[in-house]
């Protein structure tokens, strides 16, 4: 089978006070009413990749209520020839912790054996609103790719952080900028150019005579200005720019400033001015497409979690985008409000039914007839 969860356990997490579930590889439909619990599910799922999950919640927040004593996940991850136990939790709020086969572990770490990508209905309004959901979604892309991107994220939003602390200040040495605007230069140069391989990736593993789902052309521009092309050119323009950004409270120039721009290809319309349908497509297209490449790079789909997928999607989108994760050979874990929504994976998928009763998520599991 490829890479895939076999066992997964909640304890306190969200809605579910205990839950534990058997897979098998296949795609896993959830389904039940609305507030049930489902996406918690795929909540969890996602925290076997690094980073705060597909909600962007603090541990705190993931606790079970009103208990609030903290919470578990524990895993298996699975594939050819390879086997993983993985443990993450917080006790009482505190920040996240990660063990892999037994052993303390970085977030990072778990870029390295499980690859995992989601599309969720707060990023139906991805093309519509600010530039910042736009990076984040362009960085968990990059990030399947490399989890050292990761590191270069985290290094340059401190070292900007500082910087942008001194600029509020009004510290005017320069003895006090040069070296974070180094680190600045360093890791922002190594996240400009992972976004810019991770879009090359994907845009050239999407195939819509394959699935029926819109072609995008994207591309990565700056708000402002130019991005400069190497690591001291963006030192020196950050160095220059020091007063400017002395007004503003804030670095002008970097990657910070990126934006993700999309075209619905067929069309030459711009995604933004896209139906809310079109635009639902074309997510689905740049999701399939990032799965299919990961496929082709490391020999194993990523796990794709696809929160009420069908909203948007016709019958055909649908039955198109059910064929393409199988072809895949993708653990997909999606929801629906009933099992109808998945009747054409048939017996290709494992099925899920959540109910809640007093604020406690309840799970029972079968298959698709």
């Amino acid at each position: 089978m490829s890479l895939g969860l076999v066992t997964l356990g909640l304890s306190h997490f969200r809605s579910h006070k205990l839950a534990r579930l058997s897979l098998d590889g296949r795609p896993v439909a959830i389904y039940g009413p609305n507030g049930a619990g489902k996406t918690n599910i795929l909540e969890a799922v996602s925290l076997m990749s690094p980073g705060r999950g597909l909600r962007r919640a603090s541990a705190a927040e993931m606790a079970r209520r009103p208990e609030a004593l903290g919470w578990k996940l524990s895993a298996r991850l699975q594939g050819a020839g390879v086997s993983h136990e993985v443990e993450t939790w917080s006790d009482k709020g505190t920040a996240r912790q990660v063990r892999i086969d037994g052993k303390t572990a970085s977030q990072v770490a778990l870029g390295r054996i499980a690859r995992v990508l989601w599309l969720i209905p707060a990023m139906d309004r991805l093309w519509i609103e600010g530039a910042d959901g736009r990076r984040r979604f362009l960085d968990r892309m990059a990030l399947s790719f490399d989890a050292s991107h990761a590191e270069a994220a985290l290094t340059y939003d401190k070292a900007m952080r500082e910087r942008n602390r001194l600029l509020k200040d009004g510290v005017r040495d320069a003895g006090w900028y040069g070296a974070l605007e180094a680190q600045m230069a360093q890791a922002g140069m190594a996240l400009h150019r992972g976004r810019l391989a991770a879009l090359e990736a994907v845009l050239a593993a999407q195939d819509q005579s394959a699935t029926g789902f819109p072609v995008a052309e994207l591309d990565l521009v700056q708000s402002e200005g130019e991005m400069p092309t190497t690591e001291p050119d963006l030192a020196t323009a950050l160095a220059e720019s020091r007063f400017r950004d002395m007004a503003a409270g804030r670095a002008l120039v970097g990657p910070h400033r990126a934006d993700l721009y999309g075209v619905y290809a067929a069309k030459g319309v711009p995604a933004r001015d896209c139906s809310t349908g079109e635009q639902k497509a074309l997510l689905v297209s740049l999701i399939l497409a990032n799965a299919r490449a990961l496929a082709e790079r490391t020999g194993a789909p990523p796990i794709l979690l696809l929160d009420e997928v069908a909203a948007h999607l016709d019958a055909g989108r649908r039955a198109a985008l059910y064929d393409e994760i199988c072809a895949l050979g993708a653990q997909a874990w999606m929801t629906g409000t009933g099992p109808e929504l998945f009747d054409d994976l048939g017996a290709r998928a494992q099925r899920i039914e959540v109910t809640e009763t007093d604020g406690i998520s309840a799970v029972q599991q079968g298959d698709l007839p």
